[in-house]
């Protein structure tokens, strides 16, 4: 998904650490390779994986506390926040959310030539199983930008950064001032290549969509347990909607039930690919996220997909082969 010379679309990954476990060297040693190629990758990586049985905690790690840039993978703060307004009662997942040009954004292949309205359930959808911006903007209109990072707050993900809209974001990175929202008009010149003053980069530490690995696993095994939601339904919602995650079939093994949400992005020389989610294997939950930022052509774009994308199945089937 190109806008010119720049886009905004969606992928991920993860990494490991040790701890106490069933798990002996010898079948830990092929997780901790297949680590190593990810780690291997001509980028700045991050990456955790980390199963809890009971008491006890495996995990393998790689830079997991590096701070990246991650993409649509944080729009899961998003969902969960809009769940939790919907289970509050003050929004409802059958209640009719407007699209027009207002919320309209770059890079969205649901709603980019729809104006309507439509149920925030099907929103949160598109958010999730395609990355559709608008919906994301719509979802956020919804719920607030201010409760969402309230909520990243109570998490304790003190690293973790979501932007006012992605629209906001793409402007700031277009050069407008902070807090400018350049409107639909803008995006459309913005595709076109037109810039409204120097550029900045996506990792900008002010209007950006950042974490790390450990925050995001750390998020997913609570997330995922109901921690941060009132209902056992609610829980199942959120569960059900990040099953939809279009990453999910390009790295996870066959026949394993999964959540998760990916991010990526091209914009001028600066790309991501980010995933970060859960895997049930055997009934053990395996939370892990894989993220990596680097510089350079365009045409090193589609390569590095290949490569990070064989890496992280690599890291997750090791992982399956080992607890189940």
């Amino acid at each position: 998904m190109q806008i010119k010379r720049r886009a905004l679309v969606a992928l991920g990954t993860s990494a490991l650490a040790l701890g106490n476990s069933r798990t002996d060297a010898a079948s830990q040693s092929p997780v901790q390779q297949a680590l190593a190629s990810f780690a291997a990758l001509p980028a700045t990586t991050g990456g955790l994986v980390s199963v809890v049985q009971g008491n006890s905690r495996w995990e393998v790690d790689h830079d997991a506390d590096s701070h990246l840039f991650m993409g649509s993978a944080v729009k899961t703060f998003i969902l969960a926040e809009v769940l939790r307004q919907c289970e509050s009662g003050r929004l409802s997942e059958d209640q009719p959310i407007l699209i027009d040009d207002r919320v309209r954004s770059l890079v969205s292949p649901v709603f980019a030539d729809l104006s309507g309205h439509a149920p925030l359930r099907i929103v949160l959808e598109a958010m999730i199983s395609h990355s559709d911006n608008t919906a994301t903007d719509a979802a956020l209109g919804a719920c607030g930008v201010a409760p969402v990072r309230a909520l990243i707050a109570q998490a304790n993900l003190r690293q973790t950064e979501i932007p006012i809209s992605t629209r906001q974001f793409f402007s700031y990175l277009a050069g407008a001032p902070y807090g400018t929202d350049l409107g639909w008009a803008g995006m459309e010149a913005l595709r076109k290549g037109k810039d409204f003053g120097k550029t900045r980069v996506p990792l900008n530490g002010r209007e950006t969509m950042a974490s790390t690995a450990r925050e995001m696993v750390a998020w997913y095994e609570k997330a995922l347990s109901g921690a941060f939601f009132s209902k056992p339904e609610t829980t199942t919602e959120y569960k059900r909607i990040l099953s939809m995650g279009d990453a999910i079939p390009l790295v996870v093994p066959a026949g394993i039930a999964a959540y998760a949400k990916g991010g990526s992005i091209d914009w001028e020389d600066f790309h991501c690919f980010a995933l970060a989610g859960q895997m049930i294997l055997d009934g053990t939950p395996a939370s892990f996220c894989f993220a990596i930022n680097w510089t350079g052509p365009a045409d090193g774009v589609a390569p590095m997909f290949d490569a990070y994308r064989q890496a992280v199945a690599g890291v997750l089937e090791a992982a399956r082969k080992a607890f189940t």
